[in-house]
């Protein structure tokens, strides 16, 4: 029978690399819906809440806004008292004011940030139908817009997506859509970015990823072999995804290690 050895507590996984990625996506965010898309994406906001972001509201829906949560472990504080209430109606007038961020899936993205969640193929006869556009398109217009893909490969990252969702930088500048911001894509392999040309780039690989293998698995061209490696979890942001934010490990649903 073979065994497994404990991960040491200062060891961080790929899942764990990926949930902090996220976080940072909220850094100094302020007062803003945070609107995250996935397990990994939805503990990377509420660590970002713990560490770097305590604005930050976590809700995208209707719901009562508490004031001043106790940090974990903190039995001397007050418990928290209900502050406000947004009706699901009002978090369109929200995002109109781009006062909320988007950590959104794809199911394909271009080099120039182009998503598409809605359908595989051509438009007559498609051949596989996805979820429809959703709020992709107000998203990108309206706020920033960050992507979480949890397996790279050239089915996702392609040369030209088969609709358009979330607005590309290109098309973006076309329009003039003065608040269009895309930030970054967290992937199981990579944070990606975009160039000063609105094109996409390679940020950071995660520890243990060769970087020949981000571009194998990318659709277009993509240099990865000078990029530098992304950040693991301190010992306390590593306490808090395991201990306190995700004790049940649902973060290797997306990302195994």
């Amino acid at each position: 029978m073979t065994t497994v050895a404990p991960t040491p507590a200062t060891v961080a996984t790929t899942a764990e690399v990926c949930v902090a990625a996220c976080a940072d996506t909220y850094r100094d965010s302020g007062e803003v819906l945070a609107h995250a898309v996935g397990i990994i994406p939805s503990l990377g906001a509420r660590l970002a809440k713990l560490t770097t972001a305590p604005d930050l509201l976590l809700s995208d829906g209707e719901a009562f806004f508490l004031s001043g949560p106790p940090m974990p472990g903190d039995t001397a504080a007050p418990a928290p008292t209900i502050e406000g209430w947004a009706p699901f109606r009002r978090i369109f007038d929200i995002l109109a004011t781009g006062r909320r961020q988007s950590m959104m899936g794809a199911s394909q993205i271009d080099r120039h940030g182009n998503q598409n969640i809605s359908l595989i193929g051509d438009w007559d006869r498609p051949t596989k139908q996805l979820i429809g556009v959703r709020g992709a398109p107000g998203n990108t217009a309206n706020h920033r817009v960050d992507y979480w893909v949890a397996r790279h490969s050239p089915r996702v990252f392609v040369e030209s997506v088969d609709m358009v969702s979330g607005v590309g930088t290109d098309r973006a500048a076309e329009a003039g859509l003065e608040h269009h911001r895309l930030g970054v894509i967290v992937t199981n392999l990579a944070v990606l970015g975009f160039d000063a040309d609105g094109i996409v780039t390679v940020l950071s690989v995660h520890p243990g990823v060769d970087p020949q293998l981000v571009a194998d698995s990318t659709g277009f061209a993509l240099d990865a072999s000078a990029a530098p490696l992304t950040r693991t979890p301190d010992a306390e942001e590593l306490r808090l995804i395991r201990d306190v934010l995700d004790p049940r490990g649902t973060r290797s649903r997306e990302v195994a290690d």
